[in-house]
């Protein structure tokens, strides 16, 4: 599961059905599309984009990315110019001259939004970050720093975090080791995992994962609709220690900047486990 992308697409009439069919087919893109410069300025006073994608033969584009650039200096903007051969983005965060062939326009968004997560990212977790560090220099033996990371990770507004110990991949043998949050979860806990469960399936893979009620592999928790949303997070590379689970009451509150943090402050636990 990916956080969506909310797109405006700023096109030529006869390019409005190709452009809107291509991309909407992308179940990570929310797509709003126009035909005309002045309803697309319109629309982004009134609407939230993340990206706006702008053909550059439309009359105004130009000044509109003169304009954005003031009025909205986060929105990133990708050019589309299906007549030139080569082309420099300007303004433009980035420029496309061949939007969909091998999906070229949706890589150049998905790539601006890779990094603007990252930026982000960066500002956001250099706090939790430390805090951890300081935690877990304080706590003693492997449990001391399990719970170490666990508590940290419950002061980022997640309402319940386990960490499960993997003691074998084959057969598959995960067990409970400490958990933080809401009282009555923490008694109904499930002790091990399975490959039928997100904790037995990040365990094994070694892949991050979140989990919505709708989700085949879930966690009871969250199937069950105690929880809205659930991150699995797998605790190291090389050596796979454990899981460690984050999750919160309200569905889909869990995004993947979220999963990003979280495998930030695991991978910090890894490290003084393989240390140990």
């Amino acid at each position: 599961m990916s956080s969506s992308i909310n797109l405006l697409i700023v096109v030529r009439r006869e390019h409005a059905t190709r452009y809107f069919q291509n991309l909407s087919a992308l179940q990570e893109f929310r797509v709003r599309l126009v035909t005309d410069v002045g309803e697309a300025k319109t629309m982004l006073t009134d609407k939230h984009a993340d990206v706006l994608v702008l053909d550059n033969e439309l009359d105004g584009s130009f000044q509109l990315i003169s304009y954005l650039r003031q009025a909205k200096p986060s929105l990133l903007i990708v050019s589309v110019d299906e007549e030139a051969d080569f082309a420099i983005p300007g303004l433009a965060d980035d420029i496309s001259t061949t939007p969909f062939i091998e999906n070229d326009l949706a890589r150049r968004i998905h790539r601006l939004m890779s990094d603007r997560r990252l930026e982000t990212l960066r500002a956001d977790s250099m706090p939790p970050v430390r805090e951890v560090a300081k935690k877990l220099r304080r706590a003693e033996g492997e449990i001391g720093k399990i719970e170490a990371t666990v508590s940290a990770c419950r002061d980022l507004n997640y309402d319940y975090v386990a960490f499960y110990r993997v003691e074998s991949l084959d057969p598959l043998n995960v067990s409970l080791k400490a958990q933080d949050g809401l009282k009555p979860l923490q008694a109904a806990a499930p002790k091990t995992a399975s490959l039928q469960d997100v904790i037995g399936l990040v365990a094994q893979t070694g892949q991050s994962r979140i989990a919505v009620q709708t989700d085949d592999i879930n966690h009871p928790f969250v199937s069950r609709g105690k929880l809205g949303s659930l991150a699995g997070i797998a605790i190291g590379v090389t050596n796979r220690y454990g899981v460690l689970l984050a999750a919160r009451e309200r569905p889909n509150s869990i995004s993947q900047q979220d999963v990003m943090m979280l495998e930030l402050l695991g991978a910090q636990l890894a490290a003084v486990i393989a240390k140990a």
